[in-house]
């Protein structure tokens, strides 16, 4: 006989007992009732002082947690990257400063530091085939520090990724000597401040999402990037996307998502 619990469907047993009855009447894959029953396991989450990092990221979103280092102790991002890599993660922070590279450095002896991108990452123990075709472009070199940002995270979650540097459309003859690299990529990130432009541009030479990153370069009436935002907003190019200003994390995240579900190599962490 089942107790209240077990009949009721909205209890976590009874919500394992109908995903049984489903797979045994050929209602439901085996593979599906393991997905669903996984999306009902508990959140992970670790307590340190200074955050409760969630180890559970992985595994909902198929990445883990990315740590924002700005405003954030040294102590804390060291102590969110030693959690994650107990628990088999393998972090990745953003903004970090000078001081904070350091820390990791100094507890992480393998930490890939990138000055420029401001980012600090946890390196496989073992080579690991890039996945999928990510071309991260940028308008000038003064985009570069953005770009960077998009760069370190398309290698985090392991894609092929690729830069090119300073084609804005002053100079269009630049890009189309570019376009044979990167018109058969899976996504593009197209970092660009001024007037914003270039997104729409290279959105008219490919049939792949292009990421616009909108940068805060430019003179006053930029407004600190606002100009390339809204230019990018109101791109005439259907397959323009558009992140926050500066936002080279976000623009290679997406894109870097885009291209890894095109591949379906399996989720973060998986062998290859």
């Amino acid at each position: 006989m089942l107790n209240d619990e077990k009949r009721d469907p909205s209890g976590g047993i009874g919500r394992l007992e109908s995903l049984f009855h489903r797979v045994r009447d050929g209602h439901l894959s085996v593979e599906a009732a393991i997905e669903q029953a996984a999306g009902d396991v508990a959140p992970i989450t670790v307590d340190i002082e200074e955050a409760h990092v969630d180890l559970d990221r992985s595994r909902r979103c198929g990445f883990p947690e990315v740590v924002y280092s700005e405003g954030k102790t040294s102590e804390a991002v060291v102590a969110i990257i030693e959690a994650q890599a107990l628990h088999g993660e393998h972090g990745f922070a953003t903004r970090v400063s000078p001081e904070q590279a350091a820390a990791v450095l100094c507890r992480f002896p393998t930490a890939i530091h990138n000055p420029i991108a401001r980012t600090i990452r946890i390196p496989w123990s073992t080579h690991r085939t890039p996945v999928g075709s990510v071309f991260v472009i940028t308008a000038g070199t003064s985009d570069r520090p953005v770009a960077e940002e998009a760069l370190e995270t398309l290698r985090w979650m392991g894609c092929g990724v690729e830069l090119i540097v300073d084609i804005g459309v002053a100079g269009p003859h630049r890009l189309l000597q570019q376009k044979h690299r990167f018109d058969a990529s899976d996504a593009v990130v197209v970092v660009a401040g001024m007037e914003g432009a270039l997104p729409s541009v290279i959105g008219g030479w490919v049939a792949c999402p292009v990421v616009a990153v909108p940068t805060s370069v430019g003179y006053g009436a930029n407004f600190g990037g606002i100009a390339a935002l809204l230019g990018m907003l109101n791109s005439c190019a259907s397959n323009v996307c558009v992140v926050n200003i500066d936002a080279g994390f976000k623009g290679g995240y997406l894109a870097g998502v885009i291209s890894r579900r095109m591949h379906a190599r399996g989720s973060f962490g998986a062998a290859e």
